[in-house]
């Protein structure tokens, strides 16, 4: 079992930037699926984007495209979302999700096992 806690989160004023951590507690796979999920107030669950730790394969929303990077140095180590440029738009609760199989869709948060509690993201015009 995964055990995912995000850290990371805080108020920043519009063109900041921020970087979110995962940490894993828990069992820790060579082969995961990583991904960032993000949810407005009244808004559905959001990817944000996606990154797998077997070919490094890194996947952007187009919301977020040229502004957003995941990263994670290796398997031991936290996965991070790097945010620059961030807009009010941007203000969410952003939450790490993991799936050890691979997801049918990247994008579809059904496809994670994993998740963490999510660390609030707040972006003033």
């Amino acid at each position: 079992q995964m055990q995912l806690a995000e850290s990371g989160g805080d108020s920043v004023a519009a063109g900041g930037s921020l970087s979110l951590s995962c940490s894993n507690s828990g069992q820790s796979y060579r082969y995961v699926y990583w991904a960032w999920f993000r949810q407005a107030p009244g808004a559905d669950l959001e990817a944000v984007a996606t990154f797998y730790t077997g070919n490094g394969g890194i996947r952007v929303s187009d919301s977020v495209k040229g502004r957003f990077t995941i990263s994670q140095d290796n398997v031991k180590n936290p996965m991070y979302l790097h945010m620059t440029n961030l807009k009010p738009e941007d203000t969410a609760m952003y939450s790490c999700a993991a799936a050890i199989n691979r997801p049918k869709s990247p994008f579809s948060p059904d496809d994670y096992r994993y998740w963490g509690q999510g660390t609030q993201v707040t972006v003033s015009p």
